[in-house]
């Protein structure tokens, strides 16, 4: 019988070079399939059970991958996978391996923690000119950065979720470095993320609080009630601000846009003590001209960046 066999293989990683494995195709033999007057055919409610349980796997594989995404480059152990995740241990060793297998996790042999796996890194090289508004806004970045000395920090929205997409720092020597670049937070969590939140109608914020009032107990400060009063100051202000809320002893301000439809913001990050109330007004209107900068680049260079994309 004749058939095709493809074999892929790659050193590029140096790491899991067979995880694109080998896959055989063969011819199937002849003859008619059954139907459903055999009575052999799936029953309707089989087949949506099926779909369902699809469905549903789908969004378990999705989930362990936003939970080691959460840790940014430092990678995760199984047992912080497991607690994290709340799945029990069996169950993440065996979704853990079969993502090793097919490259969207890889497991460092030395210390033993899962990272995002090669495979996504080269379906994101595919993605990227899409979603390429971090190289938009990198001169604003690096302009606010500049006034400011303190560290800027670009979040997109996912969602109810936000992700750090780039950063860029300035010359004062004590840094608040509080986020890497791929980090993603339920929506609020530091003060880009609020910044998107309350620049939100009321009654789609409320219900992103409302969804993920279990995802904020596990960032300090963070709760609904907390969450709630923080979206009526920023909308008040014009910007958001935190103060040792998600990390202590840093404080930010952030900047939501475009306004009419907010897909990101830009935050500014120092110790406590460099944000005072004068001082913060000062850095939210320099983050407030940039953010005018990019609105402008968005409307005449890049109108799909504008589209609301995954909510």
């Amino acid at each position: 019988m004749s058939g095709t066999i493809f074999s892929t293989t790659s050193t590029l990683f140096g790491c899991n070079p067979n995880y694109c494995h080998i896959v055989e195709t063969k011819s199937k033999p002849s003859g008619k399939r059954k139907t459903a007057d055999t009575g052999d055919a799936a029953s309707p409610e089989a087949q949506e059970q099926h779909a369902r349980s699809g469905t549903q796997s789908i969004e378990r594989v999705v989930g362990m991958l936003r939970v080691i995404a959460s840790r940014g480059r430092r990678g995760m152990r199984i047992a912080d996978v497991v607690s994290v995740s709340g799945l029990p241990m069996s169950t993440c060793f065996r979704m853990l391996q079969r993502l090793e297998l097919e490259g969207l996790v890889y497991r460092d042999p030395l210390t033993r923690k899962y990272h995002l796996g090669p495979l996504l890194y080269e379906l994101g090289l595919l993605a990227q000119p899409r979603y390429r508004l971090s190289e938009l806004c990198d001169e604003a970045l690096r302009v606010i950065a500049d006034q400011t000395q303190d560290t800027v920090y670009l979040s997109e929205r996912r969602g109810s979720e936000s992700i750090c997409t780039s950063r860029a720092l300035g010359d004062y020597p004590i840094k608040a470095l509080t986020l890497d670049v791929g980090i993603r937070r339920p929506m609020g969590v530091g003060a880009g993320g609020l910044a998107i939140l309350s620049a939100l109608p009321p009654a789609e914020a409320d219900q992103i609080v409302e969804a993920s009032g279990a995802q904020y107990a596990k960032f300090g400060a963070f709760d609904p009630g907390f969450l709630r009063a923080a979206v009526i100051e920023s909308r008040t202000r014009g910007y958001s601000f935190l103060d040792s809320a998600a990390t202590p002893g840093t404080a930010a301000v952030g900047v939501a846009f475009p306004p009419e439809n907010p897909i990101a913001a830009i935050s500014v990050a120092a110790i406590s003590s460099r944000m005072g109330p004068s001082r913060r007004r000062e850095v939210a209107r320099i983050i407030q001209k940039q953010v005018g900068v990019i609105c402008t680049l968005l409307h005449s260079h890049a109108p799909a960046l504008l589209q609301p994309g995954e909510r």
